[in-house]
């Protein structure tokens, strides 16, 4: 059994694909439905005959989406809204209520297209089916309760994504729909038979389903925020978002592969499939930054799942604290080290400290005495049992007392010794001294600032010279201080040693989540991951990422450098890896895979879907303040309404920022406004999990020199755009993208030729100012 052929025109799949006749169309009594070929010319009579009859069907399918949405609103509006009748009357009705506010959420898809498909079962193999079954975003049903579309989570739809030829799992034909908002524009057919003698295009496209609305998705321009594959889900792809719910799965995935919108919807799909009890336990989702949970806060939305919690590490502290600064990669590498929950252990221990004099305090005609012995006792046995810090505070109080009520002449009740003495002067001196209660913003800070207690914290630890990088100057409180991001798993470090403060476990409590997404995750610290194991309640997690865009601190040469700070309970972590580039353009991915090969030389670049494309612009210019507002227009006209991102060093942020200014070029900053607006500045150290129309990438050579892992910093800005790359430079070009060949590469002004692949002739002048871009291919 082999892949069947697709009847898609050439305005879906683009120019040059063979439009393969159906089986209806084929001679009879045959299941061979190979090779009779016609015009890729667009004409009348390549329109599908069944458009007319699905796009009536789309139509029935929103009314009886409406119907349904109008009844959950007339259902809301006869809820009792009173405070009247039985405590369990409320509560039904509260219940209810969420009920209806969910369902009229995951109804409401805005302008999104509600059906994407159609499978129809083969009756030779699958005698259940007897109708089509047609697969959308959720799932509708008519006044009888039969289904009018079936939810793309659901079992019966899992053969729309993972049959083939080989195993076409009951179906004769798989159809997808391209369509515009509530119109249908075109189909695209897949039939599953006999078809040993497939034509040499059709087994080249045999590998990609849905081909046609594939590639429409893909070129279609980007909008600034990440939007759902629902509709094109590949195989490989439906694979990991159904894997089961318990364990680690971890996802390799190069640029374009589609690793972040797979984790999306996998979250989307765990929480349909197991709606309880991750309805109650909580899903979420960690990004790297803000400006990546901005790009992708609509994909969850979009597929009618708007409870997922999003959040970068820092939003997870508790209680809350300020965080917006990056530290130096030194302090980051510090205070990421696993080595820093014994400098953290040891500063809640230096907390715990016996009194350095007698305690007197007077108390009526008699003197009160507690010993600096009495208070090595009680550290002592309270250190013994209790686990964390502030939970020890009560034993500590009412040991205190107790001692005190000892020492008087008379017998004497400790609960009105602590009535009555407890917010004097001494006595809260000595309780502050001896067990302060502590938050985890008091304690770093603490820490930070005094370097008698770093010293002490991190003798043995860390070297001198690392401890350094710990210290900062102290702020009038705790509470006015502005944390680093590297700060966030210290400071979680200091809440699972120190505990919830007494009275307020309600505001200091962790919460806990029953499945938890990381994304880029290669980049995150031992101390980052060792925060996210608190946050799992059972050991569920799906972490993804790609080991040659590891930029952070950290160096990542494997998965099982990251597995290891994991919560791996009883089953072993299984891995997948996602091959196929869908994003990148072949051309674009020959440059970045030159790249590939200096930043992490065992790992082998995506395959790119898509052969064609636009060549990369390498251009050398005398003057950037002047051109590279001059490429932005140029870009800027090659793809419309397409988005665009100027990547630029860290160090060259501001200055490429004042040159489009000056350039008269209207642009966006990535942490003002995301990206907003069509042209975004973006420096290289956020650019990672973006995508764009168009990159513009600025200066590789000082990326290389000023990133920590420079290369691997370039191979990221080199694989953001679905379309076209564009590079603009003084310096002359890195090593790893001259691939050992050393060029002369002349010295160009704006609206100069541009600078091809090296080794490679340029190409003869055009007889027009704006000269072509040569080829950067393979």
């Amino acid at each position: 059994m082999n892949r069947g052929v697709r009847s898609s025109p050439p305005s879906v799949l683009g120019v040059g694909v063979d439009r393969l006749v159906s089986p209806q169309t084929a001679p009879s009594g045959t299941r061979d439905y190979r090779s009779v070929i016609i015009s890729t010319a667009p004409s009348d009579s390549q329109r599908h005959p069944d458009l007319e009859a699905e796009q009536a069907y789309l139509d029935h399918a929103q009314r009886c989406l409406e119907e349904a949405r109008a009844l959950a609103l007339r259902l809301s509006d006869n809820l009792e809204v009173g405070a009247g009748g039985t405590n369990q009357a409320r509560f039904e009705r509260e219940a209810f209520t969420d009920n209806i506010v969910e369902r009229l959420s995951q109804l409401d898809i805005g302008d999104a297209s509600l059906v994407f498909g159609r499978i129809d079962h083969d009756p030779a193999v699958d005698d259940v089916h007897d109708e089509p079954l047609y697969i959308g975003r959720i799932g509708v049903w008519d006044r009888q309760q039969d289904a009018v579309v079936v939810d793309w989570r659901a079992p019966a739809a899992e053969p729309f994504y993972r049959a083939t030829g080989v195993d076409p799992l009951g179906l004769e034909r798989r159809r997808h729909f391209a369509t515009r908002s509530r119109t249908l524009l075109d189909i695209d057919d897949e039939f599953f038979g006999d078809l040993s003698r497939l034509d040499e295009q059709a087994q080249r496209t045999g590998t990609v389903q849905g081909h046609g609305a594939l590639i429409t998705a893909l070129e279609t321009a980007r909008t600034g925020r990440l939007g759902d594959i629902v509709a094109t889900i590949q195989g490989e792809q439906d694979e990991i978002i159904r894997s089961p719910l318990p364990g680690i799965i971890v996802v390799q995935g190069g640029p374009g592969t589609g690793k972040t919108v797979v984790a999306l919807h996998r979250a989307a799909y765990l929480l349909y499939s197991h709606r309880f009890p991750l309805a109650d336990q909580g899903v979420l989702v960690l990004g790297p930054n803000r400006l990546f949970l901005a790009y992708i806060e609509q994909v969850l939305p979009s597929l009618g799942e708007a409870g997922v919690r999003l959040a970068v590490l820092s939003d997870l502290v508790v209680p809350k604290v300020r965080t917006d600064r990056l530290d130096s990669e030194a302090a980051q590498a510090v205070k990421g080290d696993l080595r820093m929950a014994d400098v953290v252990r040891r500063a809640v221990r230096q907390r715990q400290r016996p009194l350095r004099e007698d305690l007197v305090v007077g108390y009526g005609l008699q003197h009160l005495r507690f010993s600096v012995s009495d208070s090595e006792i009680i550290i002592k046995e309270a250190r013994r049992r209790f686990r964390t810090h502030n939970a020890g505070r009560k034993f500590v109080e009412d040991e205190l007392f107790a001692t005190l009520a000892m020492s008087a002449r008379d017998d004497l009740d400790a609960r009105v010794i602590r009535d009555r003495i407890r917010w004097t002067y001494p006595i809260r001196e000595a309780l502050e001294w001896m067990w302060p209660v502590l938050t985890p913003a008091h304690l770093v800070h603490d820490l930070y600032t005094s370097p008698a207690l770093l010293r002490a914290a991190c003798d043995g630890i860390f070297e001198p010279d690392q401890v350094e990088h710990l210290h900062r100057p102290r702020d009038r409180h705790a509470s006015d201080v502005v944390w680093a991001f590297a700060d966030a798993p210290v400071l979680d470090e200091a809440r699972a040693n120190l505990g919830s403060r007494p009275g307020r476990k309600d505001e200091d409590e962790v919460r806990t989540y029953g499945h938890i997404l990381v994304d880029e995750a290669q980049d995150l610290s031992p101390m980052g991951l060792r925060m996210i194991a608190r946050r799992s309640l059972n050991g569920s997690m799906t972490v993804v990422g790609d080991i040659a865009q590891a930029t952070g601190t950290w160096d990542r040469n494997s998965w099982d450098e990251v597995i290891e700070h994991l919560p791996v309970q009883r089953r072993e972590p299984e891995r997948r890896e996602l091959t196929t580039g869908y994003r990148i353009p072949a051309p674009a991915m020959s440059l970045a895979a030159r790249v590939l090969r200096h930043a992490a030389p065992d790992l082998q670049p995506p395959v790119a879907i898509r052969a064609d494309g636009d060549e990369p612009v390498v251009r050398r210019v005398d003057d950037l303040h002047t051109s590279l507002p001059q490429m932005v227009r140029e870009e800027k006209a090659r793809v419309g309404s397409g988005n665009i991102a100027v990547i630029t060093p860290r160090s060259m942020t501001d200055e490429v920022a004042a040159a489009l200014a000056a350039g008269e070029i209207a642009h966006g900053g990535a942490t003002r406004s995301g990206l907003d607006l069509q042209v975004t500045v973006v420096p290289v150290q956020l650019v990672k999990g973006l995508e764009v129309d168009a990159a513009i990438v600025v200066e590789p050579a000082r990326i290389v020199s000023e990133e920590r892992h420079g290369v691997r910093a370039l191979y990221v800005a080199l694989t953001r755009a679905t379309k076209r790359v564009g590079v603009i430079h003084v310096d002359p070009l890195p090593e790893a993208m001259l691939d050992g060949t050393e060029v002369a590469q002349p010295s160009l002004v704006a609206g100069s030729p541009d600078i091809g692949t090296p080794g490679k002739p340029a190409a003869p002048p055009a007889p027009t100012v704006d000269q072509p871009t040569l080829d950067f291919g393979a």
